[in-house]
């Protein structure tokens, strides 16, 4: 409990405790020897000021700077009629249990936000530099890349780079909500935000601390907030336009009626008025628009927390929302459904061996960082005479022409060799094919393989079984690679042998297939499927090995690449969303049955109490139900 909450509480004691010795002395005659009876007003006065000056002054410092219509001015306006109406205790009990419930709110928010505070607490304080045998703690900030930093058993990472001694188990929990550490030694990459575990590490760090990972989910976080869902911007404007509208409602109460039965006979204005006064009042206090206004963010917050602690961060309300009406769900193939990992498993050479044929193809690809390109490098097993290669280029969604000893040499797909109009024998092997064409004439063909990732059936399954309806795979690669990878996944569609932009007008043709309000999400990894993860309602990247591109082209990121999070982020999208449906629905519902109530002088400040107070608590607590991981 905070400071402020611990004062808050002494303050509602000290009103409880007066606001009970005047309720007794009511019930007991004591308060009817008090004269004159504006006395009493007086006394009653300081309860009041003590639990609620501070809603008067919001009251006032917002009225002057022309925000006039809110809870703290419906709640200053219901006291004061209450008090002209010589309903004193009744006023001073209003605004008591407005605080109680104001003060449980805070506590409950507070509790909210700390939870997901601890759980994102990944910032490091310090970095360890070694100077002269000795450790130095320094501002991470000011760690150069480049740097040898040292950390110990126990410290957090500080910023992302390369293990070059040591090794030790890595707690990575924070980041990826994987509660099984994971070994780093020498050569292995390590993030920043992650806990060391028994060993000391030298690390060389390779981003700086703007540009770490912890950096850039930080400020994931903190910009969470400000992208707001559709219905939380609906209740925005509702609550704007709400609230002077039940004012003036509660106006035209405390006068019209009084004034039209007093001309009828059924009473005195004086009253009348009384009578009526205390009814607007009670339509004032009821009125108040604190459980939209707080439960509907919190549920928001609280389902966004419940992603983070499965390690994936969601950049904003408004995309939870869309994750919640996923329809259909698109994925690159390479490093999203498969691993990436490519291996050679298949060399045809033509009139030339093997090891020749690898040699030519090791060599076309000795510039490239294509996975395809560094797996044709590890088959060939031999150190690159690269100064033997001139004049390479890369035809794009074709391959790579180059000269090798001054032969001509052209290493790509079917569609590079039907370009050149060669003559060739197409394989059918399920694999990423390369055709390899040396002056002229075809040479052979070489057959790489990508292993499917562990848990990607399952993961498409479970996608199923929380109600995304179809699933779609694009790729670059050609179709009996891309076929047996569909039928092994159980793929409902599959487009292959296609170039970036292909993969933007499928994703704009799944788009316009859409159901009314279905959305339709990318999943990818690659610097290639940024284009297409902005163009998609919902673009997920994989944060741990994919490119900076993609993560900030993105509106939801794997931290751990494990698709199996997706049915669990959308699982947990539509749960946030029934609980905010929920307080949408049962604080207007009871609010208008509360309030045709008081407006008939069936129900009095008691019950406004509860369907102001009362309905926001118990809406808070269903919003807390979102931070709950479990389906």
């Amino acid at each position: 409990m905070t400071k402020k909450q611990k004062q808050m509480v002494v303050r509602i004691v000290i009103a409880f405790i007066l606001l009970a010795a005047i309720m007794i002395g009511e019930h007991t005659g004591l308060t009817d020897r008090i004269q004159p009876h504006i006395l009493l007003a007086v006394i009653c006065l300081v309860p009041y000021l003590i639990i609620g000056y501070d809603i008067l002054f919001k009251a006032a410092r917002n009225i002057r700077n022309g925000q006039v219509f809110d809870e703290n001015f419906l709640m200053m306006v219901a006291t004061f009629g209450a008090f002209g109406v010589g309903d004193y205790s009744e006023a001073v009990a209003v605004m008591l249990f407005y605080q109680v419930g104001e003060l449980f709110q805070g506590y409950a928010v507070g509790k909210s936000r700390q939870s997901i505070s601890d759980m994102m607490d990944i910032c490091p304080e310090y970095a360890n530099i070694e100077e002269d045998g000795v450790l130095t703690q320094v501002d991470p900030d000011d760690v150069e890349v480049g740097t040898i930093i040292v950390i110990k058993p126990g410290e957090r990472v500080p910023l992302d780079g390369v293990v070059v001694e040591g090794e030790s188990m890595i707690d990575t929990a924070a980041l990826t909500g994987e509660s099984v550490p994971r070994r780093a030694g020498v050569g292995d990459d390590i993030i920043s935000g992650c806990v060391n575990g028994s060993g000391t590490l030298k690390v060389r760090t390779t981003k700086e601390f703007d540009d770490s990972t912890v950096a850039r989910i930080l400020e994931l976080v903190e910009n969470a907030s400000s992208k707001k869902a559709r219905v939380e911007n609906f209740i925005t404007r509702f609550a704007k336009y709400y609230t002077p509208v039940v004012t003036i409602g509660a106006v035209i109460l405390a006068i019209i009626p009084p004034i039209v039965l007093s001309l009828t006979g059924a009473g005195s204005l004086g009253a009348l008025f009384g009578t009526w006064v205390y009814r607007a009042c009670t339509f004032l206090v009821i009125s108040c628009p604190c459980a939209l206004v707080i439960s509907v963010p919190l549920g928001f917050f609280g389902g966004i927390g419940a992603a983070s602690k499965k390690g994936v961060l969601v950049k904003g309300s408004n995309y939870l929302e869309a994750v919640a009406e996923l329809d259909t769900i698109v994925f690159d193939k390479t490093g999203t459904l498969t691993k990436g990992e490519f291996k050679v498993n298949e060399v045809t050479p033509v009139r030339m061996e093997e090891q020749d044929l690898l040699e030519l193809a090791a060599l076309a690809e000795g510039y490239s960082t294509h996975p395809i390109a560094a797996s044709i490098r590890e088959a060939y097993g031999k150190p690159l005479a690269m100064e033997r290669v001139e004049h390479t280029e890369e035809i794009s969604g074709h391959g790579i022409h180059t000269f090798i000893d001054g032969r001509e040499v052209y290493v790509g797909n079917a569609k590079l060799m039907n370009s050149l109009k060669l003559s060739f024998t197409e394989s059918k092997s399920a694999g990423t094919v390369v055709y390899v064409a040396c002056e002229g004439s075809f040479a052979g063909t070489i057959v790489i393989s990508d292993t499917v990732k562990e848990g990607a059936r399952e993961a498409l399954a479970a996608m199923k079984r929380v109600g995304v309806k179809k699933t779609v795979m694009l790729t670059g690669d050609r179709k009996e690679a891309a076929e047996a990878v569909a039928k092994e996944l159980g793929i409902d569609e599959v487009h292959y042998e296609l170039l970036p932009a292909d993969k933007v007008s499928q994703v704009e043709r799944l788009i316009d297939e859409l159901p009314e309000k279905g959305k339709l999400g990318f999943v990818g990894d690659g610097i290639n499927d940024a284009p297409v993860l902005t163009r998609a309602d919902v673009g997920i990247a994989m944060g741990s090995m994919g490119s900076d591109a993609a993560i900030e082209a993105a509106d939801v990121v794997l931290m751990d690449d494990d698709v199996r999070k997706i049915a669990s982020i959308v699982a947990i999208a539509r749960k946030t969303l029934r609980i905010v449906r929920q307080n949408i629905v049962f604080a207007l519902a009871v609010k208008a049955v509360v309030l045709v109530l008081g407006a008939t002088g069936h129900a009095n400040m008691w019950a406004a109490v509860f369907a102001d107070v009362g309905v926001s608590v118990l809406a808070i607590l269903n919003s807390m139900r979102a931070l709950n991981t479990a389906e």
